[in-house]
């Protein structure tokens, strides 16, 4: 917890105790449905927390944003990124129905009104949203086809509606089909070894109707 004031100090004393609450939250389910590997979950705040926090730190969205989360998993970004932003709506994703289970229960806990999460593909979410943000579940062109035509017409923000993709390593290869994809990397904001790599990903995407 003290690495999540280091970086945002400015935290609520309700998005503090959020996340404080998320440590034993998680131990408890994933010693129930093991949604998060035994060495992440003792790196928790680091490896999940402060990663999906990283988008954060790129954009702040506005309240009345719309967010869709693709291959959410045990609830990252989603979750620490709806602790932030109380008056945005998040929607979490997942094809696995005992990790949007977890999801569900840890947002209950939270008591957090802004968040819905479903067992769903996102080729069938028929919604349009402002961004779409993910930790890297798929390639980026693979991720693309999944989002295509669910991005909202009006921008309100000062980086165009799109896809914001927390991914790692080098993405040379993986962005040459987009050349208009913006690199921030996490280590210029966050100075643990973990983030050395890493990078959050924007894509603007056109609307399509």
């Amino acid at each position: 917890m003290e690495l999540i004031l280091k970086y945002f100090p400015n935290l609520t004393n309700t998005q503090i105790r959020q996340f404080e609450m998320l440590k034993d939250l998680y131990e408890d389910w994933n010693s129930k449905i093991n949604v998060i590997s035994r060495k992440d979950i003792e790196e928790l705040y680091v490896r999940h927390v402060l990663h999906s926090l990283g988008i954060f730190k790129i954009l702040e969205f506005k309240p009345g944003t719309q967010i869709l989360d693709v291959g959410t998993g045990g609830g990252f970004p989603g979750i620490p990124l709806a602790i932030m932003h109380p008056e945005v709506d998040f929607y979490l994703i997942d094809i696995i129905a005992k990790k949007i289970k977890v999801v569900n229960e840890v947002t209950a806990a939270l008591g957090l009104k802004n968040v819905k999460a479903e067992q769903k593909r996102a080729e069938l979410v028929r919604s349009d949203f402002d961004f779409i943000v993910s930790r890297a579940v798929t390639n980026m062109p693979d991720f693309v086809n999944w989002v295509d035509g669910k991005i909202k017409k009006e921008s309100k923000h000062e980086l165009r509606n799109g896809i914001l993709y927390l991914k790692g390593g080098d993405l040379s290869e993986e962005l040459a089909a987009f050349p208009k994809a913006i690199l921030y990397n996490l280590s210029d904001y966050f100075t643990e070894e973990f983030f050395q790599t890493k990078k959050v990903v924007h894509l603007a995407l056109k609307y399509k109707k």
